[in-house]
């Protein structure tokens, strides 16, 4: 079988753009559209969730579920989180397979609690109970500092944005309606959230840009604020797994540092939403084009590339994601943790895609985001209260989505105030490749 890769988007046309014609951001779904729709369409489709979901619901894709039970292949195998995740999309039919999932889960220093006398976390804890034992271990001051818990492992983390994509994003909060027209941020799930991130925060029990001393002697572990010993509990990826084995390997070339006794547990979960991971994701799924020419060869190459074989030989490569199959699923270097915490949650369901392709159209709706920013960090600085800095973003969003709505082209500068930019190139770094 002779495969060859077509992508959808050719971005040779902003690197090699020597500035004299001005830079049109690709549309996304478009171009994988027509790709699946030309002369020559692709008989198989390489796309995230939210990309995949719409093109389900484009009638776009081919339906699995009687070629699986036709062929037999055996799908029992699969993680319940990648396989019920990719049939959520389907509204509970299998449109797509996929070899590999990233995740992430929740990382614990076992002496820091030993140390406090307080029982570690556990698989499936609600975020509340975790913030609830960030506080109990939690110690010291100044450079001296133990915080409790921190989103991630890196020093000068920004609460705000670790906030929306990990703390609320299994809660699918919305900044502002599907027309982008009127803010929805006043409202109670949102003031919950923002009082109990800027609680932690304050209390010192989460680092912060302002509570993280810079001026420390470097080493090759002083960013890491988990392996340096500077938290208790951290939300990390799969392959972070490889950097504390090779940290304690090394320990004795290392200044100061002692090897981690660590386990993982899944990260927390809202009680409304108990199965929900917010660091799961699916962003190499298989599906076959509706308008294949080849649909019976796409079916042979999506069965390998799903396949034990595939899965066998990708378990032995040292990449970030997992393979999707369980019985592959193994502990790195011959290390003894809680692998399942990767894998015992569904992912958030994916975003709209049109809700991409709208700031696409309308680039000022990140300057709508950004102001959210400004006012919590108000918040932080104890300038504000939650609700007037809440209300404040909802006032000041609702005019700039007017702004918007009146010129979609309408940017904005960091206070708010409208300008509309000349046509010019747009940055490379805000691309997001879709498929």
């Amino acid at each position: 079988m002779k495969i060859e890769i077509v992508p959808a988007i050719d971005y040779g046309d902003w690197r090699y753009n020597d500035g004299t014609e001005p830079y049109q951001q690709p549309d996304n779904m478009e171009s994988i559209k027509k790709l699946m729709t030309g002369s020559n369409p692709v008989d198989v489709v390489v796309a995230d969730s939210g990309t995949l979901k719409q093109l389900i619901q484009e009638n776009m894709l081919k339906q699995l579920d009687p070629l699986v039970q036709e062929d037999k292949f055996d799908t029992s195998d699969f993680v319940p989180a990648v396989i019920d995740g990719i049939k959520d999309l389907g509204d509970g039919s299998l449109y797509a397979l996929t070899p590999t999932f990233s995740s992430s889960a929740l990382f614990y220093n076992k002496k820091l609690f030993t140390d406090a006398g307080v029982e570690p976390p556990s698989n499936k804890m609600s975020w509340d109970d975790i913030f609830n034992l960030a506080r109990r271990v939690a110690k010291g001051t100044g450079k001296d500092r133990t915080y409790g818990f921190s989103f991630n492992r890196y020093k000068g983390n920004d609460p705000f944005w670790d906030m929306q994509y990990t703390y609320m994003a299994p809660l699918q909060l919305r900044t502002y309606d599907e027309k982008a027209e009127t803010m929805t941020v006043n409202s109670p799930q949102w003031t919950k959230s923002w009082e109990t991130i800027s609680k932690l925060v304050k209390e010192e029990i989460m680092p912060n840009n302002s509570n993280v001393d810079y001026n420390e002697p470097w080493t090759a572990l002083s960013s890491d604020l988990f392996l340096s010993g500077k938290v208790a509990m951290i939300i990390g990826e799969s392959n972070y797994i490889n950097d504390i084995a090779d940290a304690n390997k090394n320990a004795a070339k290392i200044k100061n540092y002692t090897p981690i006794d660590w386990d993982v547990v899944t990260v927390p979960v809202h009680p409304e939403k108990p199965d929900i991971g917010s660091s799961i994701y699916l962003n190499n799924t298989f599906a076959i084009n509706s308008n294949a020419a080849n649909p019976d060869s796409a079916w042979d190459y999506i069965k390998f590339i799903a396949g034990e074989d595939w899965a066998k030989l990708k378990s032995r490569s040292n990449t970030y994601e997992m393979v999707a199959r369980k019985s592959y699923i193994q502990p790195k270097q011959g290390l003894s943790y809680n692998i399942s915490a990767f894998y015992d949650l569904k992912p958030v369901p994916p975003t709209n895609p049109k809700d991409d392709k709208m700031k696409q159209e309308k680039p000022g709706l990140y300057s709508v985001d950004n102001i959210g920013r400004n006012s919590f960090q108000e918040v932080l600085d104890n300038k504000k209260s939650v609700a007037d800095a809440l209300k404040e973003w909802s006032d000041k969003g609702d005019k700039m989505l007017q702004e918007i709505k009146l010129n979609p082209k309408t940017q904005f500068q960091d206070d708010g105030t409208p300008y509309v930019p000349e046509e010019s190139g747009t940055s490379a770094s805000s691309v997001d490749v879709k498929g």
